[in-house]
């Protein structure tokens, strides 16, 4: 479970750099980037899937989609599904479009990053609301946390 004020401690404790923006309610990634006036293709988009009987947070460019085989070859899964709304709140205490593209310690889930995000020269992301963002540089993002990437978008 994580608020966006515990988003915001964890981003000044590590020394991140970031803008922070709070624009009107969003519902999808396009709001969001129009929201904060940036492309649709630097949003980190965080997915909440199923895979087998394990999820998971997949984050990748808000302009791409995932690629559900790419997903089922790298984890071996035979069952792979998106999070319900209950599941979503019950691992990670948000709503739909408003996670973070973090993992542990701020939500206690493993995550992967798509390829497409680290193109970026920055990311832009809603900040655990779906009324504030924050946008930082590449390197900042990269820097906060071990990632695994590998390429799982179309």
């Amino acid at each position: 479970m994580v608020t966006k004020e515990e988003l915001f401690e964890y981003l000044d404790r590590n020394g991140a750099v970031y803008k922070k923006i709070t624009h009107r309610a969003t519902l999808n990634s396009e709001e969001s980037a129009a929201a904060r006036g940036e492309d649709v293709s630097i949003g980190g988009k965080a997915i909440v899937m199923k895979l087998d009987e394990k999820f998971y947070i997949f984050i990748l460019s808000a302009a791409k989609k995932i690629d559900s085989a790419a997903l089922r070859k790298r984890f071996n899964a035979k069952r792979i599904r998106f999070a319900t709304e209950k599941e979503l709140l019950e691992l990670t205490g948000l709503e739909p479009n408003c996670v973070p593209p973090f993992g542990r310690p701020l939500i206690d889930l493993d995550i992967f990053v798509d390829k497409s995000v680290h193109e970026n020269e920055k990311i832009a992301f809603n900040a655990a609301s779906k009324t504030d963002s924050v946008v930082m540089d590449i390197g900042q993002y990269i820097n906060l946390f071990n990632q695994n990437v590998f390429s799982f978008s179309k």
